[in-house]
């Protein structure tokens, strides 16, 4: 009972890798049939991380583990907090003193970080490369407080990173709200922009994740915390036009010269499989908070491209179900106008099931249109 601090590989995983160690062997980057293969393996892996953490292909980035992914955000934060003031200020060295008091740039972190934050943001301190303030986290919830983070702002203030969920008390952080209350910040046309980075080691695989609701620029993933192989990727939203991500390493231009070297294939296509295999995720669409909802109503989405409601149903074996009103039934492959005006987002309501129990439902029957729900998905992504 350790699990946080390392998982088992699940046999699909190791299906996986074996797989690609015995049919990809060649170098993604080559351009006959062996380098073309290992290079769709890896494409598909980066479709399916992406669309476990609700980001997009080309927002994940894959490293060997959460410890390089941390230090490529600190790296980038403070690489792109010089370049902006030097712009700003007609391209002045980063150690330039106005005033004569030199200005660093300056990182909000928490005191109940993984070592590969507190450790980097540490040295940072010592040397001399950023200021860093370490905020204690409430002796009432265990929780990084949104008021502390605001408290903490200051005009130099270039990062903000809080763990999604602590590794040792379970505690899940509010980083949504800091997120929102950061960004809806007023700050001067001077101050460079506060980039938002959550390690979600400890919950992903544990919790639904979505780095889009809950507002990040990166987002940390580690393989081995979640039934896949120790390797990691970090989710940057728009690297390089959206989000600054600067590479810690120069080499061959690889993971489009954030991450160059030789990718792990085998690695890698063990990480996107376990997204199939055991980290599915659902949006429940029917939960408001505050609201009382029925008892045998359960309005669910199953979140990724291709798994519309309807596409779903039609593959399932033994489930019975609609994506809405009876009386809308001809509207199969539209999201439900229900949903929408709920404020649901399109691309989640186009993928809703509606599923009403009777008083002659049992947990047997609740069980059996799980393990086909499960089936189904895993038959369409196949296809897809």
């Amino acid at each position: 009972m350790d699990f946080n601090a390392t998982t088992p590989v699940e046999p699909e995983v190791i299906s996986a890798i074996t797989e690609a160690l015995c049919d990809a062997w060649g170098n993604p980057s080559s351009t006959y049939l062996p380098g073309l293969k290992a290079k769709g393996i890896m494409n598909q892996a980066r479709d399916s991380i992406a669309r476990m953490v609700g980001g997009k292909a080309s927002d994940i980035i894959f490293t060997s583990g959460g410890t390089e992914a941390n230090n490529m955000v600190f790296h980038s934060a403070l690489e792109h907090f010089w370049k902006s003031r030097a712009s700003a200020e007609g391209g002045q060295e980063e150690n330039h003193q106005p005033n004569g008091k030199k200005v660093l740039p300056h990182v909000i972190t928490s005191n109940v970080e993984h070592d590969s934050i507190r450790l980097t943001a540490e040295h940072l301190l010592k040397v001399g490369k950023a200021d860093v303030t370490f905020l204690p986290v409430s002796k009432v919830t265990g929780r990084v407080e949104v008021e502390d983070v605001m408290a903490a702002m200051r005009p130099n203030t270039c990062l903000v990173t809080v763990m999604l969920a602590n590794n040792e008390t379970g505690v899940i952080m509010p980083i949504k709200d800091i997120c929102q209350k950061v960004r809806s910040a007023k700050r001067s046309s001077s101050s460079p922009r506060v980039l938002l980075h959550t390690d979600a080691a400890q919950a992903i695989g544990k919790i639904r994740v979505d780095a889009q609701e809950l507002g990040v620029d990166y987002m940390t993933i580690v393989g081995h915390k979640f039934y896949a192989p120790r390797i990691g990727a970090l989710y940057a939203n728009g690297p390089g036009v959206m989000t600054p991500v600067y590479p810690l390493l120069f080499g061959g231009g690889q993971e489009r010269n954030f991450r160059p070297g030789t990718e792990n294939t085998a690695m890698i296509a063990g990480l996107g499989k376990v997204n199939s295999a055991n980290c599915q995720y659902f949006r429940f669409n029917s939960h408001f908070p505050g609201t009382d909802t029925l008892p045998n109503t359960c309005n669910v989405s199953i979140l990724g491209q291709g798994l519309q409601g309807h596409r779903v149903l039609s593959t399932c074996r033994r489930l019975l179900a609609s994506v809405g009103a009876a009386c809308h039934s001809d509207r199969g492959d539209q999201p439900s106008h229900i949903l929408l005006n709920c404020g649901i987002p399109y691309h989640v309501a186009i993928n809703a099931l509606r599923i009403s129990v009777g008083k002659g439902t049992s947990r047997q029957d609740v069980d059996a249109v799980v393990e086909d729900l499960r089936d189904a998905v895993e038959r369409l992504e196949q296809t897809d």
